[in-house]
């Protein structure tokens, strides 16, 4: 049976007549992917009390009102702070095995079966306001941090599951049947639930689980710098890591090779995805997983922090019909996403992109996307060679590891298609350097090389608790400046509030130093010239140098610069 329409229901309820129907309709169309109902409200029209009377006639579920109800402190136990906040959701009931929630979201068809995966409970909605779900929030659930820190304490209390888990956590040979139950139990996963949401809620972007003699560390990476959440007891790193290998189909018995895997994740109605490293150490297994949240990047290369004549020059580059194009930089500067930022913009239907990637970590659509698998031969090298077969325009070779990928990188430029890829470099200029090094000839460095761009990625100052702040001569010093060359521009820093976690910073911005080659630099990189030679020529050309780019923001308050510092090196 088709679902009757908001609009209708609110008409045949009395609430608005037609032609106030016909009203939101419009306005609706002038704001696709909002809700009729949300409009109706922020008209004035209807309040959310009869919006949420709609829905339920919609959906068919029933209406219940929060401030009357008396929820039990074990039935609130069962969803933490950050799944009520991710979902909108607040527990009402549990009945054997039915656990019924109030949403103000009941059109998210998704919230059952997500919270039915995180839970493993039959899940029941009802519905009510949206006012009353962040009223009974803010009354039943403490700050996210103590709500972790209780949880922890109440596990440690917990002696029969240490009991279970000192049963299994020996070296020798594993009981399957018995760990799969101490993974599935609730208090852990409950435990991995909470870990995972608050690290997808602070936008992490990695989460390492480290076991140690006495005890088991648990720390989330966000904006480039990892975080100690309070460690969970020592007795339950067998079972988290368990859980973890169920979760990532791993093999829960094998625990002296290492093993990786993946996650599919659904959080909040979007798609998220672990890439989980599982490594043997001498107390146990350490686990560490990539998150990798669409909703996070945006494959846009106006939004990487490009200044505006950075980014012409390099959409201009971009789209030369042949050529290679490097990305360079340390693990976790962004070059991935500046390269597939490109290739979104790039990919038009009469283009064949092709990449190579070890491993593929987003999915973009219209771009064929290879991963690699060294275990079973399929290389960089041997996937280059086969890609040249399927007739591409632009490829992607995520990594130049070896001079055999450099020079099979270098023939399909010389065959009249486009390359990108990345290297391990400090800066632009030094990238020459190790292409010689890895034995590729100058003449050929010069006649397929169009582009080098050199990135970092430092932290943003908190917008909510930026500073002015004085400078110290060591850090002038570090910065090569005197007190006079720094004139009346002014540093900032973050003074540390709630909204960055007392950190002071909050999300990153881009560096970047992109080294057009043309005529001089190519007749440089024959004769030999040294780094330092090239990149003063290269600035001679207009280049703005790592350093440079990072200076322009700690002036304009985007960053410190002590992460300036940290992430740049003084240019010769």
């Amino acid at each position: 049976m088709a679902i009757r329409r908001i609009g209708q229901i609110l008409v045949d309820l009395g609430f608005i007549n037609d032609e106030q129907l016909e009203m939101l309709l419009e306005e609706q169309r002038r704001h696709p992917g909002e809700l009729l109902g949300k409009i109706a409200e922020e008209m004035g029209l209807v309040t959310d009390d009869q919006v949420t009377l709609a829905l339920a006639e919609q959906m068919s579920m029933q209406v219940v009102k929060l401030p009357e109800l008396q929820i039990t402190p074990e039935v609130l136990g069962l969803i933490t702070e950050p799944m009520a906040q991710l979902y909108r959701v607040i527990p009402i009931k549990l009945e054997g095995n039915a656990f019924t929630l109030a949403t103000c979201d009941p059109q998210n068809l998704a919230i059952q079966d997500e919270l039915r995966t995180f839970l493993g409970y039959d899940i029941r909605l009802v519905i009510c306001t949206e006012r009353e779900i962040l009223a009974a929030i803010e009354k039943y659930y403490a700050s996210a941090s103590e709500t972790f820190e209780s949880l922890v304490s109440d596990l440690e209390d917990d002696d029969d599951l240490e009991r279970a888990a000192a049963s299994l956590a020996g070296g020798g040979p594993i009981d399957i049947t018995g760990a799969e139950a101490l993974a599935d139990s609730a208090p852990v996963r409950k435990l991995l639930n909470m870990v995972l949401l608050l690290a997808i809620k602070d936008h992490a972007s990695d989460i390492h689980l480290e076991p140690f003699e006495d005890e088991f560390r648990i720390r989330i990476k966000a904006d480039g710098v990892l975080y100690e959440m309070v460690p969970p007891p020592r007795h339950l790193a067998f079972a988290i890591t368990t859980r973890i290998k169920v979760m990532a189909n791993l093999d829960i018995a094998e625990r002296r090779l290492p093993q990786d895997g993946r996650i599919e994740l659904t959080v909040g109605g979007h798609p998220v995805d672990l890439r989980v490293s599982v490594l043997p150490t001498m107390f146990g297994e350490s686990v560490v997983m990539r998150v990798l949240d669409r909703t996070v990047v945006s494959l846009d290369l106006t939004k990487v922090g490009m200044d505006e004549r950075t980014l012409v020059e390099f959409r201009k580059v971009m789209k030369k019909p042949n050529g290679i194009i490097l990305v360079t930089g340390p693990t976790g500067s962004g070059k991935t996403t500046t390269l597939y930022s490109a290739l979104s913009e790039l990919n038009e239907i009469t283009e064949k992109l092709i990449t190579t990637e070890d491993p593929v970590e987003y999915d973009i659509e219209g771009i064929i996307q290879i991963p690699i698998d060294a275990d079973i031969g399929n290389t960089f090298a041997q996937c280059l060679r086969a890609i040249l077969r399927q007739d591409p325009d632009k490829i992607l070779v995520g990594e130049i590891r070896d001079t055999e990928t450099a020079e099979i990188a270098v023939q399909a430029s010389l065959t009249g298609h486009t390359v990108f890829s990345t290297l391990h470099t400090n800066d632009a200029p030094s990238t020459v350097t190790r292409l010689r090094d890895m034995g590729i000839p100058p003449f050929l460095i010069t006649a397929t090389v169009e582009a080098i761009l050199a990135q970092r990625l430092v932290r943003r100052v908190c917008a909510n608790c930026r500073e002015p702040v004085k400078t110290s001569d060591d850090i002038l010093s570090q910065l090569s400046m005197t007190r006079k060359d720094l004139g009346d521009r002014t540093f900032y820093r973050g003074k540390g509030c709630d909204k960055c976690n007392n950190t002071g910073y909050k999300g990153r911005v881009g560096l970047f130093e992109l080294m057009i080659m043309n005529d001089d630099l190519r007749e440089m990189v024959l004769k030999g010239s040294s780094t330092d030679e090239m990149r003063d020529a290269a600035r001679g050309y207009g280049m703005v140098t790592l350093r440079d780019s990072g200076m322009a923001f700690a002036y304009e308050g985007v960053t410190t610069a002590e992460e300036v510092i940290r992430e740049t090196i003084v240019d010769g």
